[in-house]
């Protein structure tokens, strides 16, 4: 059976760079979101307990390069781990 996008699909040591852009541009939900960038694609980035739409804890991983563990829900990863690609 082929992957189910509308499935979440568990992710561990998913390594990316995260940056800001927008987001749903010409939509009503348009806004700045928080992405990581991977080889498998780009993916809006949510902490599990942390809010759906700005998140400042998130501000603090623009720039660098993050590992993830977590879920992919079609354009979005919920990680339930955000850490330092060296540590």
């Amino acid at each position: 059976m082929a992957d189910d996008p509308s499935r979440p699909q568990r992710v561990e040591k998913l390594a990316g760079h995260v940056v800001r852009a927008p987001f749903g541009t010409g939509s009503r939900s348009a806004r700045d979101a928080v992405y990581l960038d991977t080889p498998r694609g780009r993916f809006v980035l949510r902490r599990k307990d942390g809010p759906t739409y700005g998140d400042d804890a998130l501000d603090a991983w623009v720039g660098k390069r993050v590992v993830c563990d977590g879920f992919l829900l079609s354009h979005t990863l919920i990680a339930d781990d955000i850490r330092s690609e060296e540590a």
